[in-house]
């Protein structure tokens, strides 16, 4: 959500600001229906003033004796016209946050331009891409040929898009979670937490899913939504409150199923475990002072990519441009695995700062040691990191000539001390 005064303030900028995100000037419409707005709640303030003098005058005239009908027949017209600017200013209101809850948020300045992930930024690599003196497969056959993934029998329960892991592939893929939970908790001071998988309208409203991306989401017959990302929770778990600035920054982990409708996605990636309606993922948010927002990030991005380092994957860290972006975020940061069975480099974690765009829509905020209200909180999140893709890096990565997987050590004594994972 964007403050109308730096709309009101400086309407060009504004506008260039949302032209970077391709959206045609806003700002002196924006502008236009606030202006309505005060000059409704201008006038209501002159009308309370206008009646309170009415009431004071016509009670010193009944003291008085005096004939006080006009008063009041004033008094009842300023009523009527009171109801109606009320209703008036509350529609403008409703117009203005309408307005502006459905733009996105201000990109940084660091962001590069461009229409899509084409125009991303390398800002650094971790290994080179790897190839095998065999022919290396793609999880989906590997999985298949263990006899421990399952998509067919997935459709014929829940229809595309789900799969079902089986023996050592399910131990593989809880083992991936519980690992990155422990390192996250264990390591980097996040504190896990465990949190409902269905939310109400105004918990998405908050992060900023809806109102926009509605067709995004799966919704329930009550009109509860079921979560995209556990980011959706655990950032909400400060809206409305005002949180003593010692206590900042608040870092939170969980380990959630996500679902997500796929809409836009007919045709892509219908082979296997890539864009799936079901997943899980090991979520991070970081609630913050605005002054730490930007190093919080950095420490962020770099949390989920010691998760790739010593699951001994190769990945690269990309800043998305200004078509890539999210909806909420100021500047993200994918983190991308090498698959060798696909040879190409995919996304496994997205890192983003959201600066106060969150946080002024939850109305989250700080107090100052002095006691003053400092202002909006700023809100970050991250994958740390996406456990289905994960699990897709490590069975192309780690494959054998035979088709057999090496579990990665650090996952050896999740997986009971299983280092090999094959057919039988």
């Amino acid at each position: 959500m964007h403050d109308i005064r730096s709309v009101r303030d400086d309407p060009a900028a504004f506008d260039a600001a949302m032209a970077r995100r391709g959206i045609a000037p806003v700002a002196a419409d924006i502008v236009a229906i606030d202006a309505a707005r005060r000059e409704a709640l201008t006038e209501l303030q002159n009308l309370l003033t206008r009646r309170n003098a009415i009431s004071k005058e016509v009670g010193q005239g009944k003291r008085a004796g005096a004939d006080t009908s006009a008063l009041e027949a004033e008094a009842t017209s300023l009523r009527a016209r009171n109801e109606k600017l009320e209703a008036a200013a509350n529609t403008f209101d409703a117009q203005s946050r309408e307005r502006l809850s459905t733009l996105p948020n201000v990109l940084d300045p660091s962001v590069p331009d461009g229409p899509d992930e084409s125009a991303n930024a390398l800002i650094s690599q971790h290994g080179e891409p790897i190839t095998f003196d065999f022919q290396a497969r793609q999880h989906f056959e590997l999985g298949e040929a263990l006899g421990m993934m399952q998509f067919e029998e997935a459709a014929k329960l829940a229809g595309a898009r789900f799969t079902i892991l089986r023996g050592a592939l399910a131990r593989l893929e809880r083992a991936l979670g519980q690992y990155m939970l422990d390192l996250h908790t264990m390591r980097h001071g996040y504190e896990e937490v465990a949190v409902p998988l269905l939310v109400n309208e105004q918990t998405l409203f908050g992060t900023g899913q809806l109102p926009k991306f509605a067709e995004d989401l799966f919704r329930t017959t009550d009109d509860r939504w079921l979560i995209p990302t556990a980011e959706v929770p655990l950032t909400n778990l400060a809206a409305g409150d005002i949180l003593p600035v010692a206590s900042l920054p608040r870092r939170l982990t969980a380990l959630t199923d996500c679902f997500r409708s796929e809409a836009g996605s007919a045709g892509r990636d219908t082979r296997g475990m890539l864009r799936q309606h079901q997943f899980r993922k090991v979520e991070l948010v970081s609630i913050t002072r605005p002054e730490d927002s930007e190093a919080e990030h950095e420490r962020m991005t770099g949390c989920a990519e010691t998760i790739l380092r010593e699951l001994g994957l190769n990945f690269r860290r990309m800043l998305l441009c200004s078509g890539d972006t999210g909806f909420s975020s100021t500047k993200t940061y994918d983190l991308e695995v090498w698959l060798p069975g696909q040879a190409m480099w995919r996304e496994i974690s997205s890192c983003s700062n959201c600066r106060d765009f969150q946080g002024r829509r939850m109305n989250a905020r700080f107090r100052n040691d002095d006691g003053k209200v400092g202002g909006f909180v700023h809100t970050l999140n991250g994958s740390g990191v996406a456990v289905g893709r994960a699990l897709i890096a490590v069975l192309e990565t780690h494959q054998r000539a035979d088709g057999s997987i090496t579990v990665p050590p650090v996952l050896i004594p999740y997986m009971g001390g299983q280092a090999i994972i094959s057919a039988g």
